[in-house]
């Protein structure tokens, strides 16, 4: 499958150099072909071992069957940074004039809809070089864009604290375009312990009342699964549960669409292969009626997707799943798990009590004229924001 660039972003080669006045060239722009060449895709994963911070939806196993699903119309390349002559950087970015609704050109970080997190690999210690020569070539390759737009990124996180650093020390017009505070889940307690500071003993009372009401209507059993056993059978059992409920009333379930079907499959066996998947179920009879998909990232792990059987709404299977989901804070290795709900989901809040703030940022990229525009956007997106 062919991918084409977008404008002036181009392939640079490892050998290639920036003009006399700059240092060689890090950054190259892979297509899709060139990011499945087995020894890209071998730096690539030792990449993901040395990342000052994990993020599935940037890995291989995930990424690659998103570019086949969308990257080609998107017209998505891989941008790939160098450092000491090891892949030491990754990010997947496209131009586009489409910037929420209006016709603003930038260069971004590229994420889908079923893809959470935007934040890209960078090996731990190489956070700020890697920003300063992305800023570097998004000033050289400008083209008609007017900004780097960067969507998703965790606040808190050492990436983020690098290009704060590196923006502090070369100052340039910047502002948080977008800010969302998703449920976390993180601490020392155990689940139990957990469970009873987070939920009222009268909440806790009520939710063993459904959990015995529900054993009542026949054989209750949970699963934990890793690894790939069954994972045919689970995974096409998931969908058809996830599009007999609202999501595939509405066509925005996941089976609703031959792409996200694809995606889900794939990303699923991929994420097996890569040691990266968990796979729980709440079944009755053997039949499931809430199943739950985490991608484990040490020191973290994400809550991709979940499901339940909506007949059984009043005995809250999907929370009972999230009761056996509270294992996480036990796995040794992890030290939070990010539960990729929007700010104010009414189930998962009710458990997952801490918070992971989310930005998306936009900076100034190219010469003077360029960012005196920008700075008109940037006073016009916050007077907008002050009125909301």
């Amino acid at each position: 499958m062919k991918m084409g660039h977008a404008d002036s972003f181009r392939i640079r080669t490892e050998t290639e150099r920036a003009p006399a006045a700059l240092p060689p060239a890090q950054l190259r722009l892979l297509t899709l072909a060139e990011a499945e060449d087995p020894a890209f895709l071998a730096a690539w994963q030792r990449l993901v071992t040395r990342a000052a911070e994990p993020n599935p939806f940037v890995e291989p196993w995930f990424l690659l069957p998103s570019l086949k699903q969308w990257g080609e119309t998107a017209r998505v390349v891989v941008a790939a940074w160098y450092a000491e002559g090891r892949l030491a950087g990754l990010l997947p970015v496209k131009r586009d004039a489409d910037y929420y609704g209006h016709r603003v050109p930038h260069v971004g970080g590229w994420l889908h809809p079923n893809a959470f997190c935007g934040v890209p690999l960078v090996a731990t210690g190489h956070e700020e070089a890697f920003w300063r020569d992305l800023l570097a070539h998004c000033d050289r390759h400008a083209g008609r864009a007017l900004l780097l737009h960067l969507p998703q990124l965790p606040a808190d996180g050492p990436v983020s604290a690098a290009l704060d650093r590196v923006l502090a020390a070369a100052p340039r017009a910047h502002y948080t375009a977008a800010e969302e505070q998703r449920a976390l889940l993180t601490g020392e307690a155990s689940a139990a312990a957990y469970l009873d500071t987070a939920m009222s003993a009268k909440k806790r009372k009520e939710l063993r009342r459904q959990h015995n009401r529900l054993a009542e209507e026949g054989a209750l059993t949970f699963e934990r699964l890793a690894g790939d056993e069954d994972l045919a059978a689970w995974t096409a059992e998931f969908l058809a549960l996830e599009a007999a409920g609202w999501k595939g009333a509405a066509g925005s379930a996941l089976a609703s669409a031959p792409d996200t079907r694809a995606l889900f499959e794939q990303a699923l066996a991929g994420a097996a292969a890569a040691g990266r998947l968990e796979r729980l179920a709440l079944r009755l009879d053997g039949r499931a009626i809430a199943m739950l998909v985490n991608f484990i990232t040490p020191p973290g792990a994400y809550s991709f997707k979940t499901a339940f059987d909506e007949a059984f709404a009043r005995f809250s299977p999907g929370m009972l799943l999230q009761l056996e989901n509270l294992a996480l804070l036990e796995r040794p290795g992890l030290h939070w798990a990010d539960s990729c709900a929007a700010e104010g989901h009414p189930m998962i809040e009710r458990l997952w009590r801490d918070k992971r703030r989310m930005v998306s940022r936009n900076i100034a990229i190219g010469g003077p004229l360029r960012r005196a525009a920008f700075r008109l956007l940037m006073a016009y997106e916050t007077r907008s924001r002050t009125r909301r």
